[in-house]
């Protein structure tokens, strides 16, 4: 259910932006200019293009099906002035084609024309992949513009996005996508920064794939917004176009890298895997490709770059379903990140088929939508290491447990018999070791029952440990038998030992006494340990025979 709700808003979603992306077709802050094209025929000039009957011309949306060749293009009439003080500028979308000439034609006759080759175009490109011209100024005001369109390919109209701006308008409009792209790139500069930064102590491979992916979206970055023709201003605007398809290409096939590392590998096993596999090299592959296969047939390239692209957005889907069937713990990370660049991709994908009309925003939308998801993927991977940290920790925690529980014994906590030799045997000098022996500890057992015993024990072992100095090791080694070994240069007395016994409050306010066997010597080998617990041990026996609650030292003394 939760699945048929997301599918349900997205659904939703894409119904209620597709529309807007019809009618919202141009760059900030600019009047769109309607254009009527015609295929070029012999004798044709600026001013018998304008008067051209309107059965050859063919407007709006029904350009691309024209088919690529050589266009004149004619804008509505303009009827604005071009000052010294303030000129204008007329900017179209930059699309696959050759050469290209804006003729000016004044309301007083005179025209001017400027002309470009694909080559020149890139020292025109404003920001947003924009063409742009500054209309010469003149006393009347401009009345069309007329442009010449060599080898246009047609794939998405043959001149769209046409506007006539201010200098005030244009700059208000190149503030605005410079503020888009700036901030994408510093974004995207502070994650790649941090996750490498991350990655250097978790050393987790989905950050390298996400620094990857977003490293890609920065040169996507560059070739889409028009910085690299800035940057290289002799490259050829086609050429341009070319790097733009590669990253972005590049981009996506990192991206589903990324989602495949990211989820648990229960989602991605199978034929999920495979699948993601096979759409990631074939966006290696198209965008490889696209180069070489642009100078055959740009129009099979095209084609082949967009079918790539809706299998992508059908993966994702996929991907999406699978994270919700097999119940990963990431799910709601992974819709939420991949939302908007699923809309972004799937609306370009129905505008290079022909389904949708050219839109500004949604030819810039990648970035916008990729940013989105950069962050959000970025968050994703912040609650992803949380959870791997908790489960670090749990497992961390678990083997302390573990090791206690095979260390210590289980009723007084003390260590074990097998802890107690292995940390014993070694000690550097002389050590003094006592073992220690409840009295009548049957007859305790008899008066309170086990549970009392067990108490008395506990009791007994707490005395122990507190009595016990730094870096003394205290065990329990039989029912009833216990050992405490400590440095003799900074033992206590086992007469302490017996004091702080006879103080304990026991169950039922039970007297409890002890005997102790004490002796002193080295600890270096198993030889040693063995000569010292017998020199105790009979010491112990000394004590007991001589009426118990007492000490007696290996030398036969009574302490």
């Amino acid at each position: 259910m939760p699945m048929i709700r997301f599918l349900g808003l997205f659904a939703c979603l894409s119904a209620w932006l597709a529309p807007a992306a019809v009618h919202a077709v141009g760059p900030p802050n600019a009047d769109l200019l309607p254009v009527c094209v015609a295929a070029v025929q012999a004798g044709d000039t600026p001013d018998t293009i304008v008067q051209a009957p309107a059965d050859r011309m063919t407007c709006g949306e029904q350009q691309r099906k024209l088919g690529p060749g050589d266009y004149w293009a004619v804008s509505g009439p303009v009827d604005r002035t071009s000052t010294a003080a303030d000129p204008l500028t007329i900017c179209i979308a930059s699309l696959w084609q050759g050469d290209i000439a804006l003729t000016v034609l004044y309301a007083d006759g005179r025209r001017v024309t400027q002309s470009l080759t694909n080559r020149d175009i890139s020292r025109h490109i404003e920001l947003g992949a924009l063409i742009g011209w500054t209309i010469p100024a003149h006393d009347a005001p401009v009345r069309r513009l007329v442009w010449r369109v060599d080898d246009s390919a047609n794939m998405r109209g043959v001149l769209v996005g046409a506007h006539v701006m201010t200098r005030e308008e244009a700059r208000r409009g190149s503030l605005q996508m410079a503020a888009v792209y700036a901030g994408f790139a510093g974004l995207a500069i502070a994650l790649i920064v941090y996750n490498l930064a991350m990655w250097g102590a978790l050393r987790h491979r989905f950050q390298l794939l996400y620094c990857m992916m977003v490293a890609l979206l920065l040169g996507y970055t560059l070739s889409s917004s028009g910085l690299l023709a800035w940057a290289v201003p002799d490259i050829a605007n086609n050429d341009r176009i070319r790097f733009n398809h590669f990253f972005l290409a590049a981009s996506a096939s990192a991206a589903l890298f990324f989602a495949r590392s990211y989820f648990e590998p229960r989602v991605m096993d199978g034929w999920l895997g495979r699948i993601q596999l096979f759409v990631s090299g074939l966006l290696i592959l198209v965008g490889v490709g696209f180069t070489p296969l642009s100078h055959w047939s740009i129009h099979l390239a095209d084609r082949l770059y967009t079918l790539s692209f809706g299998a992508v957005m059908l993966l994702a889907g996929m991907m999406l379903w699978a994270s919700w069937a097999r119940r990963s713990r990431y799910r709601w990370m992974f819709a939420l990140a991949w939302a908007m660049p699923i809309l972004s991709g799937t609306t370009r994908t129905m505008i290079n088929l022909g389904l949708l009309p050219w839109n500004f925003w949604a030819d810039n939308s990648t970035i916008i939508a990729m940013a989105a998801e950069s962050l959000l993927s970025s968050l994703a991977i912040a609650y992803r290491i949380h959870l791997l940290s908790r489960e670090r920790d749990a497992a961390r925690a678990g083997a302390i447990a573990a090791q206690l529980l095979a260390d210590t014994d289980p009723l007084t906590g003390l260590l074990n018999r097998r802890s107690f030799l292995s940390r014993a045997i070694g000690r550097p000098g002389e050590q003094q070791m006592m073992i220690i022996d409840i009295d009548h500890f049957k007859r305790v057992n008899d008066t309170l029952g086990h549970d009392g015993g067990d108490e008395v024990l506990r009791v007994f072992a707490r005395m122990l440990r507190e009595v016990a100095g730094q870096g003394s090791l205290a065990a329990r080694i039989g029912g009833e038998e216990f050992v405490l070994v400590q440095d003799a240069a900074s033992a206590i007395s086992p007469d302490a030992v017996l004091d702080r016994l006879r103080a304990a409050r026991m169950p039922f306010d039970l007297t409890v006494t002890a005997s102790i066997g004490c002796c002193t010597g080295p600890l270096s080998d198993e030889k040693d340990w063995k000569s010292l617990y017998r020199r105790a041990d009979r010491a112990l026996f000394d004590a007991k025979a001589a009426g118990r609650d007492r000490v007696r030292s290996a030398l036969g003394a009574a302490a």
